[in-house]
């Protein structure tokens, strides 16, 4: 055997042994994730599948992968004995509102920081960046007494306004209307258009998807929220349904699978908007990882 031909040898035996290798490093790698994947998904089949027992199992000291008897009572509890339309319809209106104010007000300050020249804009974009880096929950206590000072606690607006504050929408904006090429403003100025029909005419449009994007995630985000409507909301008449449905509660104890059925229910739209806006959520958490990082 000559040189050449021992060497093509060696190399194909070492290409096996790689092959070998990544196959069984993939493998390794699928198995990890299929382990981690069942970890994960566990509490929520757990969560879901105790909605469907009957009490006296759910409270059984021994574990249950399947209900024995097979159950829709809790579900028709929440429905027939608590205002949860009077909930949803409250969810609706006010993550509708978050979601249209937070993107148009967000798309308008993101324009003119980016686009036009006024004095203050530098102090304005510093202070934007800077209540970025303030958390929510630190000016719960402030929201409460505005509101309070307003007369507008026990009110489907004072859900509202203190949650149009979303300094990461503004930020997105301004970065994406920033790479927007000058002479498309240039050729429509010299045409006549003001900066209202260069905002709605040119530049949101060049930014549809992450409008979408951003009115997808900022929708999920407002109808999840708990803490501040938790506290402005005393009055089942005005609380969104993540806060109403911790009022299902009966006199004689604590029922959990109706206390799950409610927590399903309450999930249940923003899953079905993630999972038919599966690819326009990603996208969202992306642009605002991007700013965060």
């Amino acid at each position: 055997m000559s040189a050449t031909q021992r060497t093509e040898v060696h190399a194909g035996v070492g290409q096996n042994r790689l092959i070998r290798y990544l196959d069984i490093s993939g493998l390794a790698l699928t198995l990890i994730t299929v382990v981690a994947a069942v970890i994960w998904a566990f509490p929520l089949y757990w969560l879901v599948i105790t909605t469907f027992k009957p009490e006296f199992e759910v409270v059984r000291p021994y574990i249950e992968l399947w209900p024995e008897h097979f159950t829709f009572e809790a579900y028709l509890h929440i429905i027939a004995n608590t205002k949860i339309v009077t909930w949803y319809i409250n969810s609706i209106i006010t993550s509708v509102a978050i979601t249209v104010g937070v993107v148009a007000m967000g798309a308008g300050c993101g324009y003119a920081i980016s686009q036009l020249r006024f004095p203050g804009r530098t102090l304005l974009w510093w202070l934007i960046l800077a209540s970025f880096m303030v958390p929510v929950q630190a000016l719960i206590v402030n929201h409460f007494v505005i509101m309070s000072g307003v007369k507008l606690v026990n009110t489907l607006l004072g859900i509202i306004l203190p949650q149009l504050i979303v300094p990461v929408v503004v930020i997105v904006y301004k970065q994406f209307f920033d790479s927007v090429p000058r002479d498309f403003r240039e050729a429509a100025v010299i045409d006549g258009a003001n900066e209202f029909q260069l905002l709605f005419r040119i530049y949101l449009p060049m930014n549809w998807g992450v409008t979408t994007a951003l009115a997808i995630i900022t929708f999920i985000g407002a109808w999840n929220a708990f803490l501040w409507p938790f506290l402005v909301t005393t009055t089942e008449a005005v609380m969104p349904v993540s806060v109403g449905i911790t009022q299902v509660q009966d006199a004689f104890g604590i029922y959990y699978a109706r206390l799950l059925a409610g927590a399903v229910m309450t999930g249940l739209p923003v899953a079905v908007v993630y999972l038919i806006f599966q690819r326009r959520v990603t996208q969202a958490i992306m642009l605002t990882a991007g700013v965060k990082g």
